[in-house]
């Protein structure tokens, strides 16, 4: 079979050139050539012809409220964490793509996964392109995954992995990692832009047409992005982040996109002996088990998609020379100089010659503004000296005017807080519940100085 015919095409302006060169022909703009399948005469396109048939049947125009459309199906994955971030499972024919940093533990991820898949009575197939197959059984026993029945297969050649797809039907593939197939088609080495995207656009293809769910496994750059063109994320169905500091034992999955849930979803890991296990109670991470309240503390419930999540926002204000310092660790420090600017015009509370540092427990990030009101008090708390109470939370959007505005999903956040025990909440006026919470003494406030009133009056 003769190989299609390439050419470079410029990723700046779109001009074509028969072989590379440094510099682009048409703009000028320097290494911005890169390797693409040249169009095909008219009706050879490369993509026709009966494989891709079942796609996009011709159809006549219809009205939204005549076409027939019902819930996709989804199957549990058997680790509720994965679920929870996928939308409640594995979705026939949807193309996921997870990406994280080396080691991080995604291949180790996807292997439990799917021997809870095989073990559920489905066929899976793992497609490693960067380990041979010794090395992913080596794994599986270290995971303690007896006598585990996935079907796996060491090859990065793409006409081959979809001819094993096609033959065996498997209901889940893994394919680790789409950085390391090719395509014949192509002359470019795996990995490069052009490869990626092919063998990717291939997949996502096979995906549609034969209903099996398949994983792609992606590399990240230096700063964090996934490797390979952009084009990359808006293919697949579901991108999937793997966060975490490989030094510490908790993982974060997080959604960026899902066709078929909710974005923004995030699920908890902690990495054992035994592979990473669900944690059902992720606020204990991000809360300090202090034995008695200390100066500078205060808690604060915020959402993570939909999961409502305890976080305590710590503070420490002290002296500082002509110009002090303001340094916040995962909240907006541009945020921190406006509250700190709010706290002083409306609550009487001046830090002008003071270092005022602020810090998110757990490395988390919180970027809602609904955390205002906890770091405005924890500063409060600091500067004085004076503790919170026990069992005190408070959250709240703190607006330039001294107002204290409403967050959203309140009622969630305070039945959060209540079911872990705590007692005393400072919320603004529109979430303060129609009902009393149970064992939660809630007080309602419109402004700035009403909260830092109420904290009083509570030491």
């Amino acid at each position: 079979m003769a190989k299609d015919k390439t050419v470079f095409t410029c990723t700046e302006c779109g001009g074509n050139s028969p072989r590379w060169l440094g510099k682009c022909p048409a703009c000028g703009a320097w290494n911005t050539l890169i390797e693409a399948v040249a169009e095909a005469a008219p009706g050879k396109n490369r993509y026709s012809g009966a494989q891709f048939a079942g796609l996009n049947q011709a159809q006549a125009v219809m009205p939204l409220s005549a076409i027939e459309a019902s819930d996709v199906e989804r199957t549990p994955s058997g680790i509720d964490e994965l679920d929870r971030v996928l939308g409640g499972g594995i979705v026939e024919g949807g193309v996921v793509l997870i990406g994280g940093d080396p080691g991080i533990g995604k291949s180790t991820l996807l292997l439990q996964a799917l021997d809870a898949l095989q073990r559920a009575g489905l066929p899976t197939l793992y497609v490693t392109g960067e380990e041979s197959g010794a090395q992913v059984a080596l794994r599986s026993r270290r995971l303690g995954l007896d006598h585990s029945q996935v079907n796996v297969l060491a090859e990065i050649q793409l006409d081959k992995i979809l001819a094993t797809i096609e033959s065996m039907q498997p209901a889940v593939a893994v394919i680790d990692s789409i950085q390391t197939v090719y395509s014949d088609q192509l002359t470019s080495a795996p990995g490069s832009v052009a490869q990626v995207r092919e063998c990717a656009a291939h997949l996502t293809r096979c995906a549609k047409s034969s209903g099996t769910a398949i994983v792609l496994v992606g590399h990240v750059t230096k700063e964090g992005a996934l490797a390979g063109p952009r084009v990359l994320e808006h293919m697949v169905d579901t991108v999937l982040y793997f966060e975490g500091d490989t030094h510490s034992q908790f993982r974060l999955v997080r959604a960026i996109k899902n066709r078929f849930g909710a974005v923004n979803e995030i699920g908890v890991f902690a990495m054992t002996e035994k592979g990473l296990k669900g944690v059902s109670n992720p606020s204990a991470i991000f809360l300090s088990q202090h034995s008695e309240p200390v100066p500078g503390s205060c808690v604060m419930v915020t959402l993570e998609g939909t999961r409502p999540l305890l976080v305590e926002i710590q503070a420490l204000v002290d002296s500082g020379g002509p110009s002090p310092r303001r340094l916040s660790v995962g909240l907006d420090k541009d945020r921190l100089a406006m509250l700190l600017a709010v706290l002083h015009r409306h609550a009487g509370v001046a830090c002008m010659d003071q270092d005022v540092f602020v810090n998110a427990v757990g490395g988390v990030r919180i970027s809602e503004p609904a955390a205002d009101l906890a770091v405005m008090l924890a500063i409060t708390s600091s500067l004085r000296g004076k503790p919170l109470p026990r069992g005190f939370i408070a959250f709240g959007e703190v607006g330039l005017a001294g107002e204290v505005r409403p967050a959203p999903r309140g009622q969630e956040r305070l039945k959060e807080a209540a079911k872990l025990g705590f007692s005393v909440a400072v919320v603004p006026k529109a979430n303060a519940p129609k009902k009393p919470i149970e064992g939660l003494t809630i007080h309602a406030v419109e402004r700035v100085e009403e909260a830092m009133n109420v904290v009083r009056e509570m030491g």
